[in-house]
Order: C-alpha cells, then sequence, then structure tokens
C-alpha cells in the first residue's frame, strides 16, 4: 500500500521539489546523546516529515524509537528512558525509495556477522534491487522494510574487513548513487559520504563529543562546533579512542554535490559547499534580476524557501521589495479528499495575501522552482484576487525537466510541466504576464560549479552515475524479502 497525500498534496498545492532525508549522529561519553539526537532532528525538520527515528546504544545492546509523524509528534518524555547511553543516531525521513510506511521509518536495525547495526539514510542507491538479490542469495537476509537503506545496513553488518574503516570501504566499492549515512554499533559511531558528496555531511565538536548532520544548522542548535564538511567518500569512526578520519581509495576527485540543496532544501542559515545558503540565494535572486528585468512596482517571494532569492532581486533590480504573502505553516497535516474548490481553498489555506500592500501593483512574484505547474497558476490567481495590477513571475532555478535519482523525489518526466511545455506555454497555463527561468550558465556562475561540483541532472539529464530511466520509488516493493 503507498502512502495517503497529505490535503495539501492531494488538492496539488505542493510543486516543489519534495524533501530528502536528515540524518544525524552523536557520540557523548558521559552525555545523554538520545536528547541530543533529538534537538538535532528538530533543527532539520525540514528534510522531512513523513516519520521519525533515534537509535542509542548503552555499551551493551541498540534500542530504536521510531514512528510515522513530526519530531515533536514522534517523541514523549518517556521515549527517552530506554534511549540511554553514548551514542545515538537519528533520522526524519521523506520517502525517495519505498513508501511512507511505518516499516521503513529509521534508523532501521539489523543484524549481522559484526552483530547489531543501526542505520540512517540520506539518498538513493540505485542498484538497491540487485544488492538486496545478493544478500538473500549469500548471506539468507530476512528484510522488513521496503527501503534501499536496509540494503546498506545488511551490506554493513556482513562486510569483510578487520576495521570499519575496512568494511565500509568494501560497501562503498558496491553501493552506486548518493549516500550520506550515519550508523551505530554498541559501541561506535560511523559516519559514511558518497564518493561524490552529492548528499550533505558535516563534522561538529560538543564538549568533549562529536556531532554529524547533514546540516551546520543542526549543530548550531546543540551548540557544537561546525568543524567542516565531510569529503567526497570520506569515513568518520569515533569510539573509545577517538575520532579517526579515512577516505575510500575509490574516489575520482570529482564532485557533486546537488545544487538544489543550495537552491531549496537547505536551512538558509546552513553552511554548504562553505558557502552560507541564505547569500547564495540572495545571489540567485541578483543573477535572476539581470537576466529578466522587468518594469514593475514591488518584488515578493513565495515564503519562506524563496524569500532571500527575492530579496536579491530587488537589491539588483532597484525594485522595493516587500512581504506580499503570508504563510500558514501549520497546514498539510490532515487527510481529505480534492475537488475544484479544495484546490482554490487549499491556498488560502497556505498563503494569504497582504491586500493592503499589493493592491494596484505591478508585481515580481520570486519562486525557487516550478515542478508540475499545479500550485503556480493558484498563487497568480490569488494574487490577481487582492489586486494585483500585473504579475511577473520569476524562477531562481532553471526549468526542472529530469527525474532525480539521487535522493530528491522529483516526480516521472511525464509530470514535469518543464518537460512538456514551452516556456510561453507554461506563461500561459499559469496565466502570468510574463515568466523568467534561471538559465544553468547563470545558476552555475552563482555557484561556482563550472568544474562539475554539483549534480544539475534534473535541469540538464547529465546525471553523475549511471541510472536506470525507469527506476521508481517503489523499486523494492514487490522485491523478495527472503531467500527463496
Amino acid at each position: 500500500m503507498g502512502r495517503k497525500l497529505s490535503s495539501l498534496e492531494a488538492v496539488g498545492l505542493f510543486d516543489h521539489p519534495k524533501e530528502e532525508c536528515g540524518v544525524v549522529g552523536v557520540y557523548t561519553p558521559g552525555g545523554e546523546a538520545s536528547r541530543l539526537a533529538y534537538f538535532g532532528l528538530f533543527a532539520l525538520q525540514h528534510r522531512g516529515q513523513e516519520s521519525a527515528g533515534i537509535a542509542s546504544s548503552n555499551g551493551a545492546s541498540i534500542s530504536v524509537q521510531a514512528e510515522m509523524g513530526l519530531v515533536t509528534q514522534v517523541f514523549r518524555e518517556r521515549d527517552f528512558h530506554p534511549l540511554s547511553g553514548d551514542i545515538a543516531i537519528g533520522h526524519t525521513r521523506y520517502s525517495t525509495t519505498g513508501s511512507s510506511l511505518l516499516c521503513n521509518a529509521q534508523p532501521l536495525l539489523v543484524e549481522g556477522y559484526h552483530g547489531q547495526i543501526a542505520l540512517a539514510h540520506n539518498g538513493n542507491i540505485t542498484n538497491a534491487r540487485q544488492l538486496k538479490r545478493q544478500l538473500l542469495d549469500q548471506w539468507n537476509c530476512h528484510f522488513t522494510s521496503t527501503t534501499d537503506s536496509e540494503v546498506i545496513a545488511y551490506l554493513l553488518a556482513n562486510a569483510p574487513g578487520q576495521t570499519w574503516e575496512e568494511r565500509t570501504f568494501h560497501c562503498m566499492r558496491s553501493l552506486e548513487g548518493a549516500f550520506s549515512l550515519v550508523a551505530l554499533t554498541k559501541d561506535t559511531l560511523i559516519a559514511i559520504r558518497d564518493p561524490l558528496a552529492i548528499r550533505p555531511l558535516c563534522l561538529g565538536k560538543l564538549d568533549g563529543g562529536w556531532v554529524i548532520a547533514s546540516e551546520s544548522c543542526a549543530l548550531d542548535h546543540l551548540g557544537a562546533t561546525f568543524l567542516r564538511e565531510l569529503e567526497p567518500g570520506e569515513v568518520v569512526v569515533v569510539d573509545s579512542q577517538g575520532v579517526r578520519c579515512a577516505t575510500w581509495p575509490g574516489v575520482s576527485g570529482r564532485r557533486a554535490l546537488c545544487v538544489f540543496e543550495l537552491i531549496y532544501f537547505a536551512r538558509p542559515d546552513s553552511i554548504l559547499d562553505q558557502k552560507l545558503v541564505y547569500s547564495v540565494r540572495q545571489q540567485l535572486g541578483s543573477q535572476l534580476a539581470r537576466e529578466h528585468p522587468v518594469d514593475a512596482d514591488l518584488v515578493i517571494g513565495i515564503p519562506d524557501s524563496s524569500t532571500a532569492a527575492a530579496v536579491g532581486y530587488a537589491q539588483e533590480s532597484g525594485i522595493p521589495y516587500s512581504d506580499g504573502l503570508v504563510k500558514n505553516r501549520y497546514v498539510g497535516r490532515t487527510f481529505i479528499e480534492p475537488d475544484q474548490h479544495l484546490r482554490d481553498l487549499g491556498v488560502r489555506q497556505k498563503f494569504n495575501p497582504l491586500t493592503e500592500v499589493i493592491r494596484g501593483q505591478r508585481l515580481v512574484v520570486v519562486d525557487d522552482s516550478i515542478v508540475r505547474g499545479t500550485t503556480t497558476p493558484h498563487v497568480v490567481s490569488l494574487l490577481r484576487r487582492a489586486g494585483a495590477s500585473q504579475v511577473h513571475m520569476r524562477v531562481c532555478a532553471p526549468p526542472l525537466q529530469y527525474p532525480c535519482y539521487m535522493g530528491v523525489d522529483i516526480p516521472r518526466r511525464q509530470e514535469l510541466v518543464a518537460a512538456n511545455n514551452t516556456i510561453e506555454e507554461i506563461r500561459r497555463l499559469i496565466n502570468a504576464d510574463s515568466l523568467g527561468y534561471l538559465s544553468v550558465v547563470g545558476l552555475m556562475k552563482v555557484v561556482g560549479g563550472s568544474q562539475g561540483g554539483f549534480c544539475d541532472a534534473c535541469f540538464t539529464s547529465n546525471y553523475p552515475v549511471p541510472v536506470q530511466l525507469e527506476l521508481t520509488k517503489l523499486a523494492l516493493e514487490d522485491s523478495p524479502t527472503t531467500s527463496s
């Protein structure tokens, strides 16, 4: 059974790429690692809202608590009593492989040749189906989920090698795709970043301990000192002997960080690719203004992810910036059936226009992306009904034309509006007075990706690793769970 749609998804009002996952790992001798992991997950809630979980070790055994829902819905005070110990990992999920079901909530706990291992994963393994078959045949593994993350966990739990560094290197030789991982055994915290560094992962120091997280904002919330981002193919192992770092010998020197992390996914206060995300988004807005100027009275952004880009557009263009839409941040958690009336009502659930600000104004409306083209027409209509005399849409990303197979739930090509329509056709579809997208050249000029340091496959189809073009997030749903 697939996941239900939230009310706003059901009425077609989520028109951005879906979040991926957030991971955090904590090693704090003498501390309460699971509580720190909780606050780290709270800072990473934007990366996934389907399920949340924490695994911890007390030195003798591993305990896991994982449920469907937001971090604050999953955990209560009583849940931390069994999650004792100095080591913990956490995960907040949006499904990119496997349905949104409890069995797929992470961290996942497996047992193999090296004992129990809990693992949390951000990314997508493109050869997971083949690897699962091998694990069933060679190790008779018993799968309880339909995610690629469990495949990685069993690989690690059964990998040959005398040290965890050797075992992780063995796994990395088999894995294809994107993976930023945190894992724990009864006495060790392990972090792994894939050889192309497609998904983010960083390291911080905290009061005699260590913290690893998808984004540096999680370190800030824990009072940890941000040290650096993990390098491509890097493995970090933390145990009673301290912290050890090693790099897989197979790295090519090439980087392919998902550029959408900078455009949309990451929190604006995070550091990615040694840059403050907020500043990058401002620069994207400035570049957009240079590429697509327009005679207008006011610049507004679609809150909250486009605010920085809208500010940059306003600064570059000299057109005043203002808030024009107020976002209700507490929608999308109920389940209702769609009809035409709810499509219009749904926009008002999510956004409310500041009528006195926008009435009679020629607006530049900055957004970070248009995926299916379902939300944007309703937003434009809302602004026109509030009195805007003109609505000029500006998008601080190039047209999305190809699916993502690297850990972002960007839909099939036939669902992407820019893959099936010209820009003029999209303009008419959304009923804007004009429409301008940032160019790929302009995007790379801002982020500094001229040396191939970013994955831009959703715009260009230049995937950093070979992919099966028919691959879907449910690819493991119908595969066996035990050996035949």
